[in-house]
């Protein structure tokens, strides 16, 4: 069954692309016609790519692994640290921080300084500082936590990027091409999906046409993770049995000899 269908779509604005001027030859094969000087997406393909790129992030998700939204554009926002938060993913909506990838230990440098000031704060060393210390320290904190926000928990480099306009954020699509960490992008009629693993053609600027993508994404997303825990569920069940029988198979051994 198809995550999103055709009309969605349609509703959302999914369809507008960017003035016929401003577009990137790369994207003609996803491009229906032109109407008025704006090229108009084609959504049978929409709706195909959707349903390919959900279906391998409820991969991704099942395996217990982690996927990065990226999406710094002000319409965009909200939309991604609700929806990321809803499956417990991490995201970037402020600036992408440079050498978020590439560089990580640095990453995790940062995120280790923002957790000793989280530290003094709890055990009472802030009480034996100065005014201006503490404000400081608290400005520092507000900052980091600005810059690294929900990225704060990600222990290890994501397993796959997300990202919400690919030109706007092509230095998070570069670090992730390096890397070699496949990127999946919302990809508007102005930008190159040469660089993008998982393609979806789309409105990259309306916050319908971002929602409804979204929705289907982290739809397939919190299924994977509901599967992994059923499946953890069934393999603990079934090892309690196994316990269970080698137990009641020992007696009997016994009596036996």
């Amino acid at each position: 069954m198809s995550r999103t269908n055709f009309d969605q779509l349609l509703e959302a604005g999914c369809h507008f692309g960017h003035l016929k001027r401003k577009w990137n030859p790369a994207m003609a094969p996803y491009i229906f016609m032109e109407r008025n000087g704006i090229h108009i997406i084609d959504l049978n393909q929409t709706v195909v790519k959707i349903d390919s790129a959900a279906e391998a992030l409820k991969q991704i998700a099942k395996q217990g692994r982690k996927i990065l939204f990226v999406a710094t554009k002000k319409q965009a926002k909200q939309i991604v640290a609700d929806k990321a938060t809803a499956v417990n993913m991490p995201y970037v909506i402020e600036r992408w921080p440079g050498g978020m990838l590439t560089n990580f230990p640095t990453i995790r440098k940062a995120v280790k300084k923002m957790a000793t000031i989280d530290k003094l704060t709890n055990d009472g060393t802030f009480s034996n500082l100065s005014k201006r210390e503490i404000l400081q320290i608290t400005r520092q904190r507000a900052k980091l936590e600005k810059n690294l926000g929900s990225i704060a928990d990600l222990n290890r480099l994501p397993s796959a990027l997300f990202v919400i306009d690919v030109l706007k954020e092509q230095i998070a699509v570069r670090e992730a091409n390096r890397l070699g960490i496949p990127v999946f992008g919302i990809v508007d009629t102005n930008s190159n999906p040469d660089n993008v693993d998982f393609v979806i053609p789309a409105n990259d600027d309306a916050s319908k046409s971002i929602e409804v993508i979204m929705d289907a994404c982290c739809a397939a997303i919190a299924e994977g993770i509901e599967e992994r825990k059923a499946e953890k569920v069934d393999t603990e069940a079934a090892g309690e049995k196994k316990a269970e029988e080698a137990e009641e198979a020992a007696p009997a051994e016994e009596s036996a000899e």
